[in-house]
Parts: C-alpha cells; structure tokens; sequence
C-alpha cells in the first residue's frame, strides 16, 4: 500500500497533550512512506519489516513483506508482499523526493522461525530467505544497514517513529519447550 493511499483501517489517530498523534498500522504486504507526525508499527513473524529515516528531510517508511521475491507476472504494479517489489517502493518514494539511499539510516527486523519444532535443525527458514533477500537487496540498491533484529525463533512488535527515527522493538521468543 502506498503513501498517499491508506486505507482508514490502517490508522489510529488519538489525540494527546502535543497534538494528534497518528498510528498507521501495517498488515502483512503493506507499505507506507511519509513524514513527520505519524508513527508505524507491525508485528512479525517470519516476515520481515525493513524500515528507512531520513534525518535532514524528517521522512520514511516501513515495508512488511512475507516473501524473497515476486515469480509470476502482476498485472497490478508492484506489491509490498514480497521483498524486491518492497525495496522497489522506497526506490520510488525516494526518487520522488530527490533524496538517495545514503541519506537513510536503514534498518531490518524479523524473519523469525515460528516453528522451529517442525524443522531440520540446518533448514533454511522462510524467514532466513526473507532476511537474506532484504540484505542483498538493500546492498544492491546502495543502501546501508545500520542495525537489525532477526532471525530466533519467535516473533517481533515493531515501531517506528517519524519524528525522531527511533524504533522501537519487542521481542517475544518461542518457549520452545511448551510448543513441543
């Protein structure tokens, strides 16, 4: 989903002491772009969120994408299910606002095993596919990863903040005692 095309299930706008405060939500394929006022945040599985600030200009975004990448023809444009048409979309974004790459700080989460039960120990995950696409993907396209918080077996709440480009993480793990 792009910038200047959110859905009002997406939003949750309160009002605090400073203002409006705006959270956009995003679910599983959704993307967002925008500046200053708002804040997004996702939950994670194996999927995987990249998110991108740019200091000077105050503005960024978050992707959630579920799969490496896109395998057969889409008559509808890029989608942000999969993690080359995500990058695709802050390529885009970033172009319309005659900004680069470099002047992102950029960071990846998730890419979870959710079960790890069910699984060879040495399996490479969907998750474990979905953080390498996004790496080498971001690498290709000039940008540079500044942090991360991935792979593990469990899932992730991820927060970012427009304003001032802090992102928040909470990290549940799997008890992998229980799940068995």
């Amino acid at each position: 989903m792009l910038a200047g095309d959110i859905c009002f299930d997406m939003l949750n706008i309160t009002k605090s002491s400073v203002g409006l405060l705006i959270v956009i939500t995003l679910n599983p394929g959704d993307f967002y772009f925008g500046s200053c006022g708002s804040k997004v945040k996702t939950i994670l599985g194996s999927c995987v969120a990249i998110t991108m600030w740019n200091p000077q200009k105050r503005q960024g975004g978050m992707c959630h994408f579920l799969l490496p990448s896109h395998t057969e023809a889409n008559q509808d444009g890029l989608s942000g299910k999969y993690a080359d048409h995500a990058v695709a979309l802050f390529i885009q974004d970033i172009d319309r606002t005659k900004t680069t790459p470099q002047d992102y700080q950029v960071k990846v989460f998730g890419g979870g095993k959710m079960f790890p039960q069910l699984g060879r120990p040495n399996e490479f995950s969907v998750g474990d596919r979905n953080i390498v696409a996004a790496k080498d993907l971001l690498k290709r396209h000039g940008f540079q990863v500044h942090s991360e918080h991935t792979g593990e077996a469990g899932h992730r709440q991820v927060m970012l903040d427009l304003a001032t480009g802090q992102t928040f993480v909470k990290w549940q793990p799997i008890d992998l005692v229980a799940a068995i």
